[in-house]
């Protein structure tokens, strides 16, 4: 199947509150986790979330690391908006800088000492741009933590990836699940990218039959 693009950035209100009030607990808190498990050397630092929706992830990444900081980065204004509320109640304000912008064309005083990436990459036409830009952002040597969607062989076979595991989820959330598979990269495609852009020591991991992990450090 190939790839089917989905719209580059969520800008309905109704669309992102229904995905901020989803529950997501355990897929964010398992890639805080991850992380953590990835790097257990990262204490401290400026870390940049890129596609960070409504700021969940950014907040657990901060309780999980306290002696991190968190730029997250979205294009939607909407989602942007609903991470400042959600980032204001938790009393982080002071850890966590949110700045509504494509990861395309964004500066930095200086590169960050780690990147995440939570479900960002399906929604941008050309994903080599994501992965120069990360390359640009950050400093050598720096964390890398990227999970996204993985493609699956058939609309079909999409379909039955949203039955499986969003039956009990709203037709907006499961609407987009669908498109967003579609939209989404296989693991040859990815390797691709990473290989094109010099970026192959980076590791791929497919831990379930819906995502794929990109690890490492970058250098």
């Amino acid at each position: 199947m190939s790839r089917i693009l989905e719209p580059e950035v969520m800008e309905d209100e109704a669309q992102c509150l229904t995905y901020a009030k989803a529950d997501f607990e355990e897929e964010n808190q398992g890639f805080v986790d991850r992380f953590r498990d990835y790097y257990p050397d990262m204490t401290e630092g400026h870390v940049l979330d890129l596609g960070c929706g409504p700021g969940d992830i950014p907040i657990r990444f901060v309780r999980a690391l306290p002696g991190c900081r968190v730029t997250g980065v979205d294009a939607s204004a909407a989602m942007i908006r609903l991470a400042d509320d959600a980032v204001r109640a938790a009393g982080l304000s002071d850890r966590i800088t949110l700045r509504c912008e494509r990861v395309q064309g964004l500066r930095l005083d200086e590169p960050a000492d780690a990147a995440l990436s939570n479900s960002l990459l399906h929604h941008l036409p050309n994903p080599l741009s994501f992965w120069y830009e990360l390359k640009r952002l950050l400093k050598p040597g720096s964390f890398v933590l990227v999970m996204d969607l993985l493609r699956p062989e058939s609309p079909e076979e999409a379909q039955a990836v949203v039955d499986r595991y969003a039956a009990g989820e709203p037709a907006v959330l499961r609407r987009d699940f669908y498109n967003s598979l579609l939209a989404a990269f296989t693991e040859d495609e990815v390797a691709s990218q990473l290989a094109e852009l010099n970026l192959s020591r980076l590791l791929i991991d497919v831990p379930d039959d819906r995502h794929w992990v990109v690890g490492g450090r970058l250098y």
